[in-house]
């Protein structure tokens, strides 16, 4: 048996396997609705672990080019792009040192 709690329209708000403050019943572990939710849930943690993942990617990349290992003009020019255009974005935010130093040779992007 899990204990859940409902919103006002009756929607699972939580789900625990035991008892706490503000539950307002009982379901079946097998029951649609916690089967439901538990792929829910299962499906929204995959998806942040992609958005996680795709950081890591891009820092892997970044730390690649930085080291020599790899440069931004292997890339296809698709893939390049899009590294690109993220590292932007992120540089506009304050986050990290560039994925390319601005001392390359233009052209070669």
């Amino acid at each position: 048996m899990l204990y859940i709690q409902r919103d006002t329209d009756g929607n699972l708000k939580q789900v625990k396997e035991i008892e706490f403050d503000g539950m307002t019943g009982t379901l079946p572990v097998d029951h649609p609705e916690i089967l439901a939710w538990v792929n829910e849930v299962g499906l929204l943690q995959l998806q942040q672990s992609d958005l996680d993942m795709i950081r890591v990617i891009e820092d892997l990349i970044s730390l690649l080019i930085t080291k020599g290992a790899i440069s931004i003009t292997d890339m296809p020019d698709a893939a390049r792009l899009k590294l690109l255009n993220r590292d932007k974005v992120r540089k506009g935010l304050g986050e990290q040192p560039p994925l390319i130093d601005d001392s390359e040779e233009p052209g070669l992007i």
